[in-house]
């Protein structure tokens, strides 16, 4: 289930962050999540799986436009398939199709996509 960040999530938001490659500084991973709490514009959503928050998928608008900056799952719950998850459920989140990756998450997007289309 995909749930809307809440200042209650701060620390296990920050360490699935800390999983991507340029989000390993505290100080770093603090102005993140601030700038998700603030800028209107970012919108940050975790993966619940039964009782964990076991993944992350952090977005910023441009028009009706979504770019994904932030994907990441937690190591214990990879290859689980909840990449694919959380893409599949983020339009309707954001009630937008269009949505594309940053250059930080292309590659594990495309890995997501590839095994959704080869399903």
């Amino acid at each position: 289930m995909l749930l809307r960040y809440k200042k209650t999530f701060e620390k296990i938001s920050m360490g699935l962050l800390s999983f991507m490659p340029h989000e390993k500084d505290v100080k770093k991973l603090l102005e993140t999540i601030h700038e998700y709490e603030i800028n209107p514009e970012w919108h940050l959503f975790l993966w619940k799986k039964e009782d964990d928050l076991v993944g992350l998928i952090g977005v910023r608008m441009e028009g009706t436009e979504a770019v994904i900056q932030h994907l990441s799952v937690n190591p214990s719950h990879r290859g689980e398939g909840l990449g694919e998850k959380m893409l599949e459920k983020l339009p309707a989140v954001l009630q937008t199709d269009s949505i594309k990756p940053s250059e930080d998450v292309e590659s594990f997007y495309t890995k997501c996509q590839t095994k959704k289309e080869e399903e």
